[in-house]
């Protein structure tokens, strides 16, 4: 039984349950309620020291960081190597782009919506840039390409979707963005658990209404 710990808005979460669909791994979901302090209870402190979701236990095997849980579902449950391929200039790409995600690209929506939404903070204008930045990056890395890292979709193409798709609810002008915008209609099509990934999102949007 895989054990995951999570909540359905969470950006984090989200790559890892799109992922987890797309190996056909079925999750015992476990909703941990962040603001009643759930994650710092002495019982889930000795699963992640860290106190973070996601958090992965696969059969006492416990794992956080979302993009190493992705990389470990499709590396054990893979029924091929697609979505994380053996070929190492391949995967180094993937890597690179899932880096990118995590220190970039995630990173700015973070540090420019999450001191709003959670702490009534003003917007930061630099803040801002930093997003578009991120964005023209993006939009740079798909110039003449479907999927973000290869010809095929992997979970670099996962973990940016649930990025991407928080933008939207947060508003920001994704369609400004050409080969952003043209990629991530398709990756809403192909991706498998695109509608929970979305349901998700939905709840995260009442922060931004």
């Amino acid at each position: 039984m895989v054990d995951f710990y999570y909540l359905p808005g969470s950006s984090p979460c989200r790559s890892v349950i799109m992922a987890a669909k797309a190996v056909g791994v079925e999750l015992n979901k476990k909703l941990l309620n962040l603001q009643a302090g759930e994650h710092l209870t002495p019982e889930f402190l000795k699963i992640n020291p860290q106190h973070t979701i996601p958090t992965l236990v696969d059969n006492g095997f416990a794992l956080w960081e979302s993009r190493a849980i992705l990389v470990y579902l499709v590396e054990k449950y893979g029924k091929t190597d697609s979505l994380f391929p053996k070929c190492p200039k391949k995967r180094a790409l993937i890597n690179q782009r899932l880096y990118f995600d995590m220190g970039t690209l995630y990173q700015s929506f973070a540090n420019y919506y999450y001191p709003q939404v959670f702490a009534k903070a003003p917007a930061d204008l630099e803040a801002f840039k930093k997003i578009e930045a991120a964005f023209e990056f993006l939009n740079t890395f798909l110039e003449g390409q479907t999927y973000v890292a290869g010809d095929s979709l992997t979970v670099a193409d996962i973990a940016i979707l649930a990025t991407v798709s928080s933008f939207e609810v947060a508003k920001f002008d994704i369609s400004k963005y050409a080969n952003v915008n043209k990629w991530y209609e398709n990756a809403k099509k192909v991706t498998p658990g695109w509608d929970e990934n979305w349901a998700g999102c939905l709840e995260f949007k009442k922060y931004f209404d």
